[in-house]
């Protein structure tokens, strides 16, 4: 991948924003494979879908993240609460809302 600045079109510039893109709907693939394995996990444990204390700690680790890469922290914060209710909502599918 190029930086950024070393690109000098606008074609070029988009050629690494696709290929970015790619890369991250790779990486959301793969969490959701993570996502799928914690549901094994989470009923050999007898863990509910949702973890309020988990859920910040993301978030407080998220946030920290984006500050450090000079990312907006408000609008990662809002990008993994909906990551993070998505993958409860996909883990209450098997465990239910109600789940120990």
């Amino acid at each position: 991948m190029k930086a950024p600045a070393d690109c000098q079109t606008m074609q070029e510039l988009r050629v690494q924003i696709d290929a970015l893109d790619a890369e991250i709907v790779a990486k959301l693939a793969l969490r959701a494979g993570y996502i799928d394995r914690a549901i094994e996990l989470k009923q050999i444990e007898l863990l509910p879908a949702r973890i309020d204390d988990r859920i910040e700690q993301v978030v407080d680790r998220v946030r920290a993240r984006a500050v450090a890469e000079g990312l907006d922290p408000a609008l990662t914060e809002e990008l993994w609460r909906r990551l993070m209710e998505w993958s409860i909502a996909r883990e209450e599918r098997v465990l239910g809302p109600d789940s120990p």
